[in-house]
């Protein structure tokens, strides 16, 4: 039942918002589930891959996907994720991080005198655009890598300031892009025998019925309320990572006193 609600927290969440819903889900699994930070993460990565397809074919259903958007966002953070996951190993993240958190508070700022149209949105296609949606997809899954934030947080605002999209065409792309990202993540540690597929089976069952509600939450909110909540979360993510960076940097200094 505990990964039930918890697993319907984070659908909600992404159908409502088109995130991945991991911003809510992980915590919860480490307060309630009792796992440690890196099994909870990649339990809830897990949970995503059926949220994220059922809520891409909805809002696709409505016309809310842009489908050629998504595979060239997607490209991009598919070749982000595997450097990011590199330098993980080899650059000191405390500067970067904390510039991360900096860029997130900036865009849940802006985000509050930013109201995105309500319409169709769809990109229109030429080079300029293109290399902007690569690149874009590229510093997404160098972010996630890095500091293994779920992209949406920063797709959907990305989508809207940089590319024009409407905030349903944004959320819809964004839950498309998180497809084969999820899937790919979710391989890979089940490899690494981290993940505890149980669990995110139920949270994902859970999460997945629970999306439609929030694709009907997303319908409802005017674009000005969507936009305003979506900032809330952007600050709670840019909280979460704040409270990481400060526990990260007393490791590292408790290392060095020893």
């Amino acid at each position: 039942m505990r990964l039930a609600l918890i697993g319907a927290a984070g659908g909600l969440l992404s159908g409502a918002f088109g995130v991945g819903g991991g911003i809510l889900m992980v915590p919860l699994l480490i307060t309630f589930a009792h796992m440690d930070q890196r099994r909870a993460s990649a339990t809830s990565l897990a949970a995503i891959v059926p949220t994220a397809v059922v809520g891409a074919i909805t809002y696709f259903a409505s016309g809310e996907v842009d489908v050629i958007a998504a595979l060239f966002v997607a490209a991009g953070g598919i070749a982000g994720g595997w450097l990011g996951a590199r330098l993980l190993k080899r650059l000191p993240l405390v500067w970067l991080r904390w510039m991360f958190i900096a860029l997130l508070a900036v865009v849940a700022v802006r985000m509050l005198f930013f109201v995105p149209p309500r319409g169709d949105g769809l990109v229109e296609l030429d080079a300029f655009t293109i290399v902007i949606m690569v690149a874009l997809g590229f510093v997404i899954g160098v972010a996630a890598g890095l500091f293994g934030i779920g992209g949406g947080i920063v797709m959907v605002p990305a989508f809207i300031m940089l590319l024009g999209m409407s905030d349903l065409v944004a959320k819809g792309t964004s839950l498309a892009v998180m497809i084969p990202t999820a899937i790919s993540g979710t391989i890979t540690n089940a490899r690494g025998g981290v993940v505890d597929l149980r669990a995110g089976l139920i949270a994902g069952a859970a999460a997945t019925l629970a999306s439609f509600g929030g694709v009907a939450i997303a319908h409802l909110l005017s674009p000005e309320w969507s936009t305003w909540l979506f900032s809330v979360l952007i600050v709670i993510a840019t909280v979460q990572l704040a409270v990481r960076a400060v526990r990260a940097q007393r490791r590292e200094r408790n290392e060095r006193g020893r």
